[in-house]
């Protein structure tokens, strides 16, 4: 066994440990690259002896750690996270409706979405059907900032 062998092992364990970190969770793959590189740390300490089994997990550990620091100077990590901005608000419900009022739908309710009632327009929720747009409707229940409503 060469160190051909060993050096193989251990990238590919690397390799294997930053696709768990960045791309593939679900600890499959970090386990077996944590037991590639196992292997090829142990395998360099017994055919080569306890200074070369050293040097090696030396050399393993400042891998793994210039492995990380690139990836995250990459742009690959930059690729990887949100940078939109969420910019809705929770549904402020308007102090004058209330149970029974009527209003018609602006967009198909599955089961969510708007309606108008009056001049406000408010995010609603139909009791167990799907509602079209354009359909007549009427607040049957108010429950905190959700607003529940069927068709008229």
């Amino acid at each position: 066994m060469s160190w051909l062998v060993i050096v193989f092992l251990i990238v590919l364990g690397i390799f294997a440990l930053v696709l768990e970190l960045f791309a593939l969770p679900g600890a499959v793959v970090g386990i077996a690259g944590s037991i590639f590189i196992i292997i090829g740390i142990v395998l360099s300490y017994v055919k080569f002896g306890p200074l070369a089994g050293n040097l090696t997990l030396l050399g393993t550990v400042v891998l793994i750690v210039v492995a990380v620091v690139l990836f995250l100077r990459s742009k690959t990590w930059r690729k990887m996270t949100l940078t939109t901005q969420i910019d809705s608000k929770v549904n402020i419900q308007p102090e004058h409706l209330h149970e029974g009022m009527e209003g018609v739908t602006l967009s198909r309710l599955a089961p969510s979405g708007k309606a108008i009632f009056g001049d406000d327009v408010v995010e609603v929720f139909s009791t167990l059907d799907f509602i079209d747009p354009n359909q007549p409707i009427i607040i049957y229940k108010i429950e905190g900032s959700k607003i529940i409503v069927k068709l008229k």
